[in-house]
């Protein structure tokens, strides 16, 4: 998808994205997306998330990244967290990946995962974080941007249905 537009959400206007945000959120977890939710998802549900995820960027505790269509429509999103204990001053997690379905397979996922790393270097972070749900498309995602697999723990979450899933963690150093 060449007409994609990647930014950093500001911590002025990032309120204005709540609703679109939470319809984005809605639709990857009506997917099967394994990212916190269980099935039904209330739009109120959805709703406070973002909205708190948005206070947290007002707080500088976070960075917001979302991939808009030439319309301004957002296809996805991630979010880097800066806010981590004293020791880590250094380390950042990556956070809620979220592509919308009928954007998949279209590099998105790929050129959020760069921006999210170029986010972090700015934020002067040099080791980053995260975790997915094992044998999942992202897995595959992540080790081609260049992330390292830390290992897998089993039965670690529930997919929206109410299925066990298992997580592996990975990490990526900046240079």
């Amino acid at each position: 998808m060449t007409q994609l537009h990647i930014r950093t959400l500001h911590p002025d206007d990032v309120m204005a994205y709540v609703e679109p945000l939470a319809d984005l959120l809605i639709e990857c977890v009506e997917g099967g997306a394994s990212v916190s939710f269980m099935l039904p998802i209330s739009r109120q549900t959805a709703l406070e998330f973002w909205e708190h995820v948005a206070e947290s960027v007002v707080r500088h505790e976070r960075i917001l990244l979302v991939a808009q269509d030439p319309d301004g429509r957002i296809l996805g999103t991630v979010q880097l967290i800066t806010a981590l204990p004293e020791n880590q001053p250094h380390r950042a997690d990556i956070a809620k990946m979220l592509v919308r379905r009928d954007a998949r397979r279209q590099g998105i996922a790929a050129r959020l995962m760069a921006a999210v790393d170029d986010a972090a270097r700015k934020a002067g972070k040099s080791v980053l974080v995260l975790d997915t749900v094992t044998g999942g498309d992202a897995e595959r995602l992540y080790e081609r941007a260049g992330w390292h697999r830390v290992g897998h723990v089993p039965n670690y979450a529930l997919m929206p249905d109410g299925r066990f899933c298992g997580t592996t963690f990975f990490h990526k150093q900046l240079s």
